[in-house]
């Protein structure tokens, strides 16, 4: 038989409140009572029911997530690896996620009442955020829990989200480059009013600016927007090429992908770094930015755990480099340059 929470304070020499309190509210105790029931527990090998918890407590401990079609271009890929992170460790904490379809943000409120009325969820992960998101106000008024994967583009009720620096990834790129002596780093982006698609631009500006003090029509002069697509990539790459670049970041694995293409097509030779550090990325050997998604779906989930209230969290990316011959960023030695 199962040793139960009452065998475990008889072992510690405890009351069985103490022990409850060991498991759900340790700050309660000291430290040394503390240890005394965390030893029963190992020793016994006690393991919670956490279903009889949660019907205590009203929960289901459930997660819904919306997931959307699959798209024609790579970073599609990165819903998956954060749904893995994600389901990972929930998994690890007793939770479970359920995934779902919605053709609009409203019906996806919808779904999310839905969900919550049969008690099949009680919390949500939004992803996909943008200006004007109205899923926010609609879930704080119906008194849903839940966590945005992104940050409110524009005005918006306070409330929980995670999102990654985008802007911090690619300054951390140009500033690798510039670092090894390239001076005429353009970037390719998306169409202007993508939030995080303006914010990856914002570093690499920055980073421009700083480095070179261009001002915003030589900045100008380095951009290509497109949409994330890789023959539309492969023209802004062409544009650019022709303009003297001696080097590309760019928003996307898809958009570094295009521009790779363009610059075979007319035998050059240069570093050129996505974002999103998709197989892609690494099949082909060209450096990118890695979202870090496991620190994403860590911050999701503490948010999701936290007490009531707004919950931020920006998590920095990581630059992956890569030394490919023809794409790779280069040394200040390979380039004949003394390091800065």
């Amino acid at each position: 038989m199962a040793p139960t929470l009452a065998d475990v304070a008889a072992h510690a020499g405890v009351s069985v409140q103490t022990v409850s309190n060991a498991l759900n509210n340790p700050a309660l105790l000291k430290q040394a009572t503390l240890d005394r029931v965390l030893a029963a527990v190992q020793a016994l090998g006690y393991a919670p029911n956490l279903q009889a918890r949660r019907l205590r407590q009203r929960t289901v401990a459930t997660i819904g997530l919306r997931i959307e079609p699959v798209a024609d271009n790579i970073a599609s890929s990165l819903l998956d690896r954060f749904l893995h992170e994600l389901t990972f460790r929930a998994d690890a904490e007793g939770q479970h996620v359920v995934l779902f379809t919605a053709a609009t943000d409203e019906e996806e409120v919808e779904k999310i009442r839905g969900l919550a009325g049969q008690r099949v969820a009680d919390r949500f992960l939004l992803t996909g955020t943008h200006a004007g998101d109205a899923r926010v106000p609609a879930l704080l008024t119906a008194g849903m829990r839940f966590v945005a994967f992104g940050r409110p583009w524009g005005p918006a009720p306070e409330h929980s989200w995670v999102d990654v620096d985008g802007a911090a990834g690619t300054r951390a790129a140009t500033e690798a480059l510039l670092d090894a002596g390239l001076t005429r780093i353009g970037f390719i982006g998306w169409p202007t009013g993508s939030g995080s698609g303006d914010d990856r631009r914002s570093g690499w500006a920055a980073a421009m600016r700083a480095g070179l003090g261009l001002d915003d029509g030589e900045l100008d002069a380095l951009t290509a927007r497109c949409a994330d697509r890789l023959d539309e990539a492969v023209g802004a790459a062409a544009a650019l090429l022709e303009r003297g670049v001696d080097a590309l970041v760019c928003a996307s694995d898809s958009l570094a992908t295009g521009a790779i293409g363009a610059a075979a097509q007319r035998g050059r030779s240069l570093p050129i770094i996505g974002f999103d550090n998709t197989s892609l990325a690494a099949g082909i050997g060209f450096p990118s930015i890695d979202q870090s998604l496991d620190e994403v779906a860590a911050a999701a989930l503490a948010a999701l755990d936290a007490e009531p209230g707004a919950v931020t969290t920006i998590v920095r990316p990581r630059l992956i480099r890569r030394s490919h011959d023809r794409w790779g960023i280069p040394s200040a030695a390979d380039r004949g340059q003394s390091p800065t």
